[in-house]
């Protein structure tokens, strides 16, 4: 092919690469979402990219099906790519039912594609990782929620954060007493924008497209301004909702809710009762999660999600409650990416072995499979060339450490070790019999840890 008809190499906007300085904290971010999710008893799944276009079209909301990718496969049918793991999960649990047995919990990481407008954090492609408990209407499965969230935030070293949480029955509760509960969803449509935008311009687009008169429109912000302690915010909660079954039924499930948390022990400053939230996907049915990065809220919520009690319904005459959320992975990335927390390496390895002496190639393999098998990540450089060379290269790729070993080191059967980030080097026994090598390895690595 001639130089003149060589294709540009490029990504399509909203969606980009993952060099492996990117890609290795995501791993870990996902390894770590794993063993949260797992400490819990949540089980792995999976399901299609593709689903059946009936399966996903209408059960997020206006928004996500503007935004969803549909086409026609080869024969013809009418197909989307998925733009959450939620609606794949209904339609999962409600053709395996019988298999699962409930209450089901599960977790499920993978790739969703949204065609929304790209902005900071925001992608076209991106990875979820998702906890769901099916089966049950139980608080207990709110809380726990709740308590996944928080040890995840923790787990992951986010020290400053906040839980926002609400229950959308509060919302739908004054709705019916201000007869406003057929126009809810373009309601909570306009409250989900509160932040975004000022109350005024929220108030106007009620009044716009929900049909809500001024006052109403007032009265329903009025709900949405109450702050403080969670006990007052109850408070002021209950006379906006009495005489609504269902909007009493929420306040006291959110009195359920956080009395549970902090009998688990979560400190009051991780929760924050934030009436205003109404979650954009219309399938929520009760309580509401979103957590924001006290240093960074701009970014936006970066562990979202809710309970969900009729969404199976579309799918099964079965009654399939459902509360989870989901770790937006490519959006805290982005934010830790900002806030400096992300270390960039390009190997997960943390030594190198340095190969110099092309007449011991067998003995680097030897030394290379002995450090391996105590669990340490080790690279042997490829080509004997020479020393400054080779720690050049591992000081650009990220090695933590250089095992640097010649014919004076192996006839004294002893191996040097270099700390690439003090420049000190230290000397360790190569004996068979010693664990000298590995010991002074893994003090380093604890160190550099540290």
């Amino acid at each position: 092919m001639s130089k003149s008809n060589l294709i540009t190499p490029r990504t399509l906007k909203g969606f980009r690469d993952f060099l492996p300085e990117l890609m290795i904290p995501r791993e870990h971010l996902m390894e770590t979402a794993r063993r949260v999710y797992r400490s819990y008893g949540f089980s792995p799944i999976d399901t299609p990219a593709l689903e059946h276009l009936e399966i996903l079209k209408g059960k997020g909301s206006e928004e996500t099906d503007k935004q969803l990718y549909e086409f026609e496969d080869k024969k013809g049918r009418p197909v989307g790519m998925r733009f959450d793991l939620t609606v794949p999960l209904a339609r999962f649990v409600a053709q395996h039912a019988s298999e699962l047995g409930m209450p089901f919990k599960r977790y499920h990481i993978a790739t969703v594609w949204r065609g929304e407008n790209t902005q900071r954090g925001r992608y076209r492609e991106f990875m979820q990782c998702d906890f769901d408990t099916i089966g049950t209407k139980s608080v207990a499965a709110d809380i726990e929620t709740a308590l996944v969230i928080h040890d995840l935030m923790h787990a992951i070293g986010i020290t400053k954060f906040k839980i926002h949480i609400n229950n959308r029955q509060v919302l739908n509760g004054l709705l019916e007493r201000l007869d406003l509960l057929e126009q809810s969803t373009a309601i909570l449509r306009a409250l989900d924008k509160l932040g975004k935008v000022d109350a005024d311009k929220v108030a106007a687009e009620m009044v716009a497209v929900a049909g809500a008169t001024e006052a109403q429109a007032r009265d329903v912000l009025s709900l949405a301004a109450l702050q403080g302690e969670p006990s007052s915010v109850l408070a002021g909660l209950a006379p906006l909702v009495a005489g609504s079954q269902r909007g009493e039924a929420g306040v006291e499930r959110l009195h359920e809710l956080l009395t549970g948390i902090k009998a688990a022990g979560v400190s009051d400053a991780r929760i924050h009762l934030d009436v205003a939230i109404a979650r954009g996907l219309d399938y929520y049915t009760g309580v509401i999660f979103e957590t924001f990065l006290e240093d960074l809220p701009g970014i936006g919520s970066v562990c979202s999600g809710g309970r969900y009690d009729n969404l199976a319904e579309l799918y099964t005459k079965a009654e399939l409650p459902g509360i989870g959320a989901s770790l937006g992975l490519d959006r805290l990335l982005a934010a830790l990416e900002e806030l400096n927390l992300v270390e960039k390496v390009r190997t997960p390895a943390p030594v190198l072995i340095a190969y110099f002496d092309s007449a011991r190639f067998e003995d680097y393999l030897r030394l290379a499979a002995r450090v391996r098998s105590t669990g340490v990540g080790v690279e042997v450089y490829p080509e004997a060339i020479k020393l400054g060379q080779q720690l050049k290269y591992a000081d650009r790729r990220g090695f933590r450490l250089a095992l640097i070993a010649g014919d004076r080191e192996f006839a004294s059967n002893t191996c040097q070790i270099k700390d690439l980030a003090s420049g000190a080097s230290s000397e360790a026994s190569l004996a068979s019999n010693a664990d000298e090598l590995v010991e002074r390895i893994l003090a380093i690595l604890a160190e550099n840890a540290d």
